[in-house]
């Protein structure tokens, strides 16, 4: 196209007027950048540190309440319920656990738990005889996956202890569930819970007052986990209300730490809003002086048959260059500086966590917002161009 090839020329002749407008776009989307970089870097690691333990996501009942499988059931179906699972009355889910090739006893807390459960890794599965541990429990029994172990319960009342044989399906990671803690299916407990209730279990060789037949399911509690963080308020309020109970969840926490991200957001877009502002007075003006002082040149351009449609493209493709080779002086700019922050102030962070981030999606967001800025006050411009009469000016330089 003849105007985009004489617009090119003469832009890369005018050296000093693309250097000027370059700089002045570097000079504000440098900082910019940076900042966006280091808000997504810090909020994202601060992020990650919470879902890292999946109690950030936990709701518990608080207290002992008799619930029913009436009463838990349509928890399941709830949008933003990622999990649920009954609990057994608080008195009973204590545990003395030992390796089986070993001596020593230890006291831990029994978690019912099951396919869904955050806290469970991926490809994990839990069965009666397939339980996954806590890291300080393994480290205290010095218990290793596969090791067998034993479950021991005992209630003064009961002529002999309940002894569950198990085996370890998994060791937990020491940031995924703190103390002596064993996750077990909520059969586990409900079986505990009945020999502390007296039923007979004759699966386990074990005469109790009543058989177990007539056993009737209550639960003591309820165990759920929200799908995402933005979801747990919300889950929380609407367990309070279904049960009528309290729970216990980290919500102040996890609120407090979304509303930080969305004021820091909130705070960057009025920054990058008024940054806009400028640039694109600056940038505007800066196209205006550039046609005006080269209106003679336009004028004869138009009088050898070139429409004023097509003129109009001479400032647009000027500022499209110009964005193009801002955005990439931007970009390495960006770079530099990011290592130099993450050299700088890095050590604060989660070990691998990067202190500036910009997914690619955000890039191209950036840049096509940067171009439609430049190319919008370029094309006013352009407008200027189309209002120039060649004879008039002709007649003005002669």
């Amino acid at each position: 196209m003849l105007i985009a090839s004489l617009a090119i020329r003469d832009l890369f002749r005018d050296r000093f007027f693309l250097i000027c407008n370059t700089a002045i776009l570097v000079g504000v989307l440098v900082p910019l950048l940076l900042l966006f970089g280091v808000k997504n870097g810090v909020y994202a690691a601060l992020l990650d540190e919470m879902l890292a333990d999946p109690a950030s996501l936990q709701i518990d009942t608080a207290g002992n309440t008799t619930f029913t499988e009436a009463d838990v059931a349509p928890i399941r179906d709830w949008p933003g319920v990622a999990f649920v699972t009954p609990k057994v009355r608080s008195q009973f889910d204590y545990v003395n656990v030992r390796a089986t090739e070993g001596r020593r006893l230890a006291a831990a807390l029994i978690i019912p738990s099951g396919a869904g459960d955050p806290t469970l890794p991926a490809g994990v599965t839990l069965t009666s005889d397939r339980l996954v541990v806590s890291a300080g429990l393994a480290r205290q029994l010095n218990l290793s996956e596969g090791a067998p172990l034993q479950l021991i319960t005992q209630a003064e009342d009961r002529p002999r202890q309940l002894v569950l044989e198990a085996q370890v399906a998994y060791v937990l990671p020491e940031q995924a569930l703190s103390g002596r803690a064993v996750l077990a299916p909520f059969e586990v407990l409900d079986l505990i819970e009945a020999f502390y209730d007296a039923y007979s279990l004759p699966d386990h060789g074990i005469e109790g007052a009543k058989p177990l037949e007539q056993r009737v399911p209550h639960y003591g509690g309820v165990r759920v986990y929200a799908e995402h963080l933005e979801q747990l308020a919300g889950v929380q309020a609407r367990l309070e209300e279904h049960l009528g109970v309290a729970t216990l969840a980290r919500t102040r926490e996890v609120e407090g730490l979304l509303g930080l991200g969305r004021n820091l957001t909130l705070a960057l877009g009025l920054t990058a809003a008024l940054a806009s502002v400028g640039l694109g007075a600056a940038l505007g003006f800066a196209f205006w002086s550039d046609v005006a002082r080269k209106k003679g040149v336009l004028a004869s351009i138009s009088l050898v048959g070139v429409p004023g449609r097509s003129l109009m493209l001479f400032p647009m493709v000027q500022a499209a260059i110009t964005g193009l080779l801002g955005l990439v002086l931007s970009w390495m700019g960006y770079q530099v500086a990011g290592r130099i922050a993450q050299n700088l102030f890095g050590g604060g962070l989660p070990d691998g966590a990067a202190l500036t981030l910009i997914t690619p999606g955000q890039a191209v967001g950036i840049g096509v917002s940067v171009m439609a800025l430049l190319l919008c006050v370029s094309a006013i411009a352009g407008w200027s161009v189309q209002r120039i009469d060649p004879a008039t000016v002709l007649r003005e330089v002669t």
